[in-house]
This record gives structure tokens, C-alpha cells and sequence, in this order.
């Protein structure tokens, strides 16, 4: 393990080779005591995985392979993350979320709590790429939401509580609270009984 800053590290946590704590983004690179990383009690943090500075992680946090988390991140109690998944920063998420492998969450994205998103689902934040700029905004899926797996969601929009996104989908509008959005661009339809999660 390499550290970079001063990091604050919770109890009982297991932190294996070859991860790099409170990795100095740009605006700390000239600098030696910047603030690191917090991390709660009760961390599982793989091999390969990179936590920059200013990310904060609640309790029971579990990474997997070669994850990255970029600055200003908040992260709550019981969030996993998959090997290969990555976070570009300015983003929170909230309690109880599982994000499979190979997933990618933009900067200036919010996730709610009990969140899924399945393996190499791919959350976007610029609607004119490559412009880039200021003006970059991620999707907000608020509490409950399920999202299936190879599923691409469009800057800004909403995905409301309690929704699912089926495998494949690609979410160009906001989606109704307790709906079905599903196909290439998702439509909408009645959430099936068996997906409700609370």
C-alpha cells in the first residue's frame, strides 16, 4: 500500500498490496501534508484500487480489482464497488449501493441509496462530447433503482425511485418513479411486480 497525504483510516480494515490512498489530484501535486482519504470501519479494499484525496467512504466498504475513485467523492455505509469499475469524482453515492464490475460513473453524478448497476453499464455527462467544459452534468438515480446490466444512461437525466432499467437500455429521457424503461431509446412501461425492491 502507498500513501499519499494525511489519510484517516477506520478499524478492522483490510487494505492489500498495490493500492495507492489519498492520491493527489492536480490542484494537490505540488504539495506534501494535503488532506487524504477517509475511510470507515469495517473496509475490504483490493488490490489495484486507487482512492484519491478528498474522497470520503462510510463503513463496510468493499472494493474490487483495479477500482479507481477520483477526488471529492462521497461515498456512504455498505457500498460495493466491482473490480474494474470507475468513479471520476465531484459524485455521491449513497448507502447500501452495489456497483458490478466495469462500471463507470461520470463526474458530477448522484447516486441515492440501495442503488444496483449492473456490470459494464455506463453512466454519461456531456451531451456533446467532446466539448467537455464546465457545464457537465451526470445522471441522478434516486433511491431503490435497478440498473440492468450493459445499459448506457444520457447526462442529466433522472432516474426515479424504485425504477428499473432493463440489460441494454439506453435511458435518453428521465424515468417515472416505480417504471419499467427498457430498449434503444427505453420506453416506458408498468414496473413488474417481481422487480419492486421496497
Amino acid at each position: 500500500m502507498a500513501q499519499f497525504g494525511i489519510n484517516i483510516i477506520g478499524n478492522n480494515v483490510k487494505i492489500f498490496d498495490s493500492v495507492y490512498l489519498g492520491f493527489p489530484p492536480r490542484y494537490y501535486l505540488d504539495q506534501i501534508d494535503f488532506p487524504g482519504c477517509i475511510i470507515g470501519d469495517n473496509a475490504v479494499i483490493r488490490p489495484g484500487t486507487t482512492i484519491y484525496a478528498d474522497v470520503k467512504i462510510g463503513d463496510s466498504f468493499s472494493s474490487g480489482h483495479n477500482v479507481m475513485i477520483r477526488e471529492k467523492t462521497i461515498i456512504g455505509k455498505q457500498v460495493s464497488i466491482g473490480s474494474g469499475a470507475i468513479i471520476e469524482g465531484y459524485s455521491e453515492i449513497g448507502d447500501y449501493c452495489n456497483l458490478q464490475s466495469l462500471v463507470y460513473i461520470p463526474t458530477n453524478t448522484c447516486l441515492g441509496s440501495h442503488v444496483f448497476i449492473g456490470p459494464n453499464s455506463v453512466l454519461t455527462n456531456d451531451k456533446y462530447p467532446p466539448n467537455g467544459g464546465e457545464d457537465l452534468h451526470g445522471p441522478v438515480l434516486e433511491d431503490y433503482v435497478s440498473i440492468g446490466a450493459n445499459t448506457t444512461i444520457l447526462p442529466g437525466v433522472t432516474i426515479g425511485n424504485g425504477s428499473l432499467v432493463a440489460a441494454g437500455s439506453v435511458v435518453t429521457k428521465d424515468v417515472p418513479p416505480d417504471t419499467l424503461a427498457i430498449g434503444s431509446p427505453a420506453r416506458f412501461k408498468p414496473l413488474p411486480s417481481g422487480a419492486k425492491r421496497r
